[in-house]
């Protein structure tokens, strides 16, 4: 990462996510809280620079660059690094960690590796988890750091497990058609950006990642869930229920990623053979 990249340009930002209040405003639960619901209905998540065999660059400049100015999204150390830059500039205390990804996998499955990063927030009411970068559950209100109580954000129910394990560990899980379902796993040793680039590395590149050879977008929406694995579209309204579709042509996928997903796609020959090869 360049060490030089280290100013993050609020007004820039603000109006990014539609923030319409105080130009700097004061580091209370109540301003991450503001920020929190607006980040992820504004910045969708996406994979195309992976799929279009493209480098992810962490460096803060680069960072800002493709999710603000270019208006395009990004995983999940692109996300919660422009937040914590952001929140560090209004004077949050904030502390980086990574995650397991539990989400989609089955209970006997092998201990996955960290490839998530997530944030926890200290204020005086205590810390808080807060993450904005996890594709189709990302949250949308950051949850105090309290273990074995329902936690109700605009997007659904959550809560923190104890994994019962020494050191302490914790799982996000997430309430999903009536049942308490896996999201990640977390404990509490410290990361640094290095980690987030080895992590970022193999996430990109191994074969064998789901990053790879699979299209994944996602954005919220006031009462609305958007996300898209490959061809199959999804969107999940709290009062209407959830619909699924299959998207057949790369007409399709390319006016979904523009307007649910909300991504100002980039202009490379290869974007749509990549959308064509999806499975």
């Amino acid at each position: 990462m360049n060490a030089h990249d280290t100013s993050i340009d609020l007004t820039a930002y603000f109006e990014r996510i539609g923030f319409g209040g105080p130009a700097r405003p004061a580091p209370t639960l109540d301003t991450l809280r503001a920020l929190h619901l607006l980040h992820p209905q504004a910045i969708p998540f996406e994979n195309l620079d992976v799929l279009l065999g493209q480098p992810v660059r962490l460096d803060l400049a680069s960072v800002q660059q493709k999710l603000v100015a270019s208006r395009r999204g990004g995983y999940c150390y692109e996300h919660n690094l422009l937040f914590r830059s952001v929140l560090q500039t209004l004077g949050f205390r904030v502390r980086s960690f990574a995650g397991r990804v539990l989400w989609g996998r089955e209970a006997s499955a092998d201990m996955p590796p960290r490839t998530h990063m997530l944030l926890l927030a200290d204020l005086d009411e205590g810390t808080f988890l807060t993450d904005v970068g996890f594709g189709g559950m990302t949250l949308s209100a950051p949850l105090p750091l309290q273990t074995g109580i329902e936690q109700i954000t605009p997007h659904g129910a959550f809560r923190l497990d104890d994994a019962g394990s020494e050191p302490p560990a914790f799982i996000l899980q997430a309430l999903v058609n009536g049942a308490w379902t896996p999201v990640y796993r977390f404990d509490l040793d410290a990361q640094y950006d290095a980690d987030y680039e080895m992590a970022n590395h193999f996430v990109s590149t191994f074969p064998q990642s789901v990053f790879v050879h699979n299209l994944l977008a996602a954005r919220l929406a006031p009462g609305k869930r958007f996300g898209l694995f490959n061809r199959r579209f999804s969107a999940h309204d709290e009062h209407a229920g959830s619909e699924h579709r299959e998207l057949e042509s790369v007409a399709e996928l390319r006016r979904v990623l523009e307007s649910e997903i909300g991504i100002r796609l980039p202009a490379s020959d290869g974007l749509d053979a990549a959308l064509a090869r999806l499975p």
